[in-house]
């Protein structure tokens, strides 16, 4: 699907996005715009937060068996007795 820009600004600063970028066309100039712009938003993001949010997720993994045993679910899964 071809990029269509009606914003003739817009569109001027894509082709020199691709002048500066050595795009192929003005998708792809597009393309690794947007990736720079969205990487560099994602790096302003405090420590904190990126840490806060694998912590959610991991938080909603649910808590962990205590009586679980490492060992004895290898030992189980190669056959060995105690």
């Amino acid at each position: 699907m071809p990029l269509y820009i009606k914003d003739p600004e817009v569109s001027g600063l894509a082709e020199e996005a691709v002048e500066y970028l050595h795009a192929a066309n003005k998708t792809e100039a597009v393309r690794i715009a947007l990736k720079a712009a969205i990487a560099e938003a994602r790096a302003k993001i405090p420590l904190a937060e990126r840490i806060k949010e694998l912590q959610d997720r991991f938080a909603a993994m649910g808590s962990l068996d205590p009586d679980y045993d490492h060992r004895a679910y290898m030992r189980e899964l190669w056959g060995e007795d105690d």
